[in-house]
């Protein structure tokens, strides 16, 4: 059974930073494609860093290119998100998620992928 369990969100005022975890069991990590996504209330999931499986470079979305990190500890089993210079526009529940496929063209739709955390809340605000 894969289980996915997100943590280290929180509320922090902006330009703070947080690293957000996903504890990954009942898959490797390395044999799926893993990414974050976020959502907000009345919008629509939105991604934001993975790695595709097998492959160690990552992908960012424009939004959080040069202040989020990705990385991932394939011996942990867990993926990380390094957040700096947060923004009030960060604020969301964040998803951790994984999939079996590997296909450039749908690493970003969140319809891709089988499993999900239970995501973690980040608020940002003075």
């Amino acid at each position: 059974q894969v289980q996915l369990v997100e943590s280290g969100g929180g509320a922090v005022q902006p330009g703070a930073s947080l690293r957000l975890s996903c504890a990954a069991s009942g898959l490797t990590l390395r044999s799926y494609t893993m990414a974050w996504f976020r959502q907000t209330p009345g919008k629509e999931r939105e991604f934001v860093a993975a790695f595709r499986r097998f492959n160690s470079n990552p992908y960012y979305s424009d939004s959080v290119k040069g202040r989020f990190t990705v990385s991932k500890d394939n011996n942990k089993n867990t993926l990380y998100l390094q957040m700096n210079g947060l923004k009030q526009e960060d604020s969301s529940v964040y998803y951790c998620a994984a999939s079996g496929t590997n296909i450039l063209s749908t690493l970003k739709t969140p319809g891709s992928y089988a499993y999900w955390g239970q995501g973690t809340q980040v608020t940002v605000s003075s």
